[in-house]
């Protein structure tokens, strides 16, 4: 039997280079990697996403999303399955019967929780608290072993281990496949490459969408020859010596990540190339090149796709949730007594 890889997709209107670097592309080349003997379940989280205030029109974002996944090279077979999270009514079912075997301490305990629920006193709504609950239901519907997430969702991890073990333990039945410990998830993500886009501007920052200087980021819907630009006034430093080294030289490590990733080469392989070196100008125009040659190519891919296209793979992969996750909620419903 196939294991199933899980992931969840933002929706957003628009990315940057660092959303498609440390996420969207390592996703794309995990799911092309594994298909051939995994399922690999590529959800879009809609009922997440509404907890908070949506970003742009989400109908939109959706089909975005999955148009920047399909741009990338996700290449589609018949283990790859995309679909909307509301679209398959096992979700919601399952996280209620998910919360009568959870604790109010528990899921109050959540760091995620703690931080979006800080300062808002009573005037908190209760999506954000359920929202480990209705994970472990995207999680538990598919008996997903491996779950690609950032560590800040560890928790939301090892609490779904810890209902599905409660429930199981209750009813004496083996009703829930349990995930990967977040040890192993780590290790399955390879999250000790420590890949982190930096501002091109502040290079001790995070590169983000909401940084209002235009040349610290670079979105995928950029005009390639401005991105071209921005990389070529990168904010670098004066050691005159290129090297990996983000505490002392993160701008030029910026760069050489960025490189090393769209040229699918080895950090190591691509930093001796340049180290050593005083002229800065080489590595510069280098990584300028091939990110406007990345966005030419991908804004051509992206803008070939239409949106009847995106339908008809959630189509597809909507017809095998459904089916999946139907029988797994109809399999517990009978095991608590609704069914």
């Amino acid at each position: 039997m196939k294991e199933t890889i899980l992931t969840g997709i933002r929706t957003n209107t628009d990315m940057t280079l660092g959303n498609m670097l440390g996420a969207l592309y390592p996703m794309v080349q995990l799911a092309n990697r594994f298909s051939k003997d995994h399922h690999i379940n590529i959800f879009v989280p809609d009922l997440h996403t509404i907890i908070a205030e949506i970003d742009g029109d989400m109908q939109k974002n959706v089909i975005r999303s999955i148009k920047y996944y399909l741009a990338l090279g996700l290449e589609m077979n018949e283990n790859i399955h995309i679909y909307r999270q509301s679209y398959v009514p096992a979700h919601s079912e399952m996280t209620w019967i998910l919360n009568c075997f959870t604790y109010f301490g528990e899921a109050s305990r959540m760091i995620q929780f703690k931080e979006k629920s800080e300062g808002k006193g009573e005037n908190v709504n209760l999506g954000i608290l359920d929202y480990p609950v209705l994970m472990a239901a995207d999680i538990l519907l598919y008996s997903a072993k491996y779950v690609p997430v950032g560590e800040d969702q560890f928790q939301h991890i090892e609490i779904t281990r810890d209902i599905a073990t409660r429930i199981n333990n209750r009813f004496n039945t083996d009703v829930f496949k349990l995930p990967a410990p977040t040890k192993e998830q780590a290790k399955f993500m390879g999250l000790d490459d420590g890949l982190r886009i930096r501002s091109l501007t502040e290079p001790t920052k995070k590169m983000s969408k909401s940084d209002p200087s235009e040349n610290s980021k670079i979105l995928l819907s950029d005009n390639p020859k401005d991105a071209y630009k921005k990389i070529m006034s990168a904010t670098t430093d004066s050691l005159a010596n290129i090297d990996f080294d983000m505490f002392n030289q993160p701008g030029i490590s910026n760069l050489l990540q960025i490189l090393a990733v769209l040229t699918n080469r080895p950090l190591a392989e691509v930093t001796s190339v340049y180290a050593g070196s005083s002229n800065y100008g080489n590595l510069k125009r280098d990584t300028a090149e091939v990110v406007e040659n990345m966005l030419t190519e991908f804004q051509a891919k992206y803008n070939s796709i239409s949106d009847e296209d995106v339908l008809k793979v959630f189509e597809a992969g909507e017809k095998y949730a459904n089916d999946i996750a139907g029988k797994k909620l109809a399999e517990v419903q009978k095991l608590v007594g609704l069914r």
